[in-house]
């Protein structure tokens, strides 16, 4: 399980997910969208209290909706593609995919859906729904950015930004029948993204 669901998930999860924005002119709402092959959820989890061992799941595709004059009307939601969980043991990854963990034959991705998008010292603080194996709980992502936005080879304003959080993982019914002793019951998960205008 290698690279710390920072945005993940982000949301990662992390999808899992995160808000960031260029600054505009006026004071409107936009739309930004991740670029998936420059954006991921990473996580890590304690093994046997001895080591943390790192992974990372599949594509992350987020849509985020951010109002600068009204941070509470901006919004993101993300779903990232827990089928392709990659901790780079081949053994691993198809125990994780499993009913004991992931279960991803029924639940192939998870989602994040932002409820409330504040302002914290360093960047933004998101609260949302993070839902995983068909089971939802309350997350809060610290995010940190905008990056200053810059064009991309396709012509749009990118900018990218970092979301952390940590997680229960049998909050979620993930591998219950392993005690904190083998497998650390917290999650760390980090999400990149990069995020282009639309």
């Amino acid at each position: 399980m290698k690279r710390s669901f920072s945005a993940a998930l982000a949301l990662v999860l992390a999808a899992p997910l995160a808000l960031v924005a260029a600054p505009s002119a006026r004071a409107q709402a936009t739309i930004w969208k991740s670029d998936p092959v420059h954006s991921e959820v990473d996580f890590s989890i304690k093994h046997l209290t001895l080591t943390n061992v790192h992974g990372r799941f599949g594509a992350v595709n987020a849509t985020v909706v951010y109002d600068p004059s009204n941070l509470a009307k901006s919004s993101v939601t993300a779903t990232i593609d827990v089928a392709g969980v990659d901790t780079g043991e081949a053994a691993r990854d198809n125990h994780l995919k499993t009913d004991a963990f992931f279960d991803v034959s029924k639940y192939a991705t998870a989602t994040f859906q932002s409820t409330n998008v504040a302002k914290a010292a360093d960047g933004l603080t998101i609260t949302g729904n993070l839902t995983i194996r068909g089971v939802t709980k309350p997350v809060v992502l610290h995010v940190v950015g905008p990056t200053a936005p810059v064009t991309g080879m396709d012509k749009k304003q990118h900018v990218g930004f970092s979301a952390t959080t940590t997680i229960r993982r049998q909050d979620w019914g993930i591998g219950t029948s392993f005690p904190s002793s083998i497998l650390g019951d917290d999650v760390s998960l980090e999400i990149d993204l990069d995020v282009a205008q639309q």
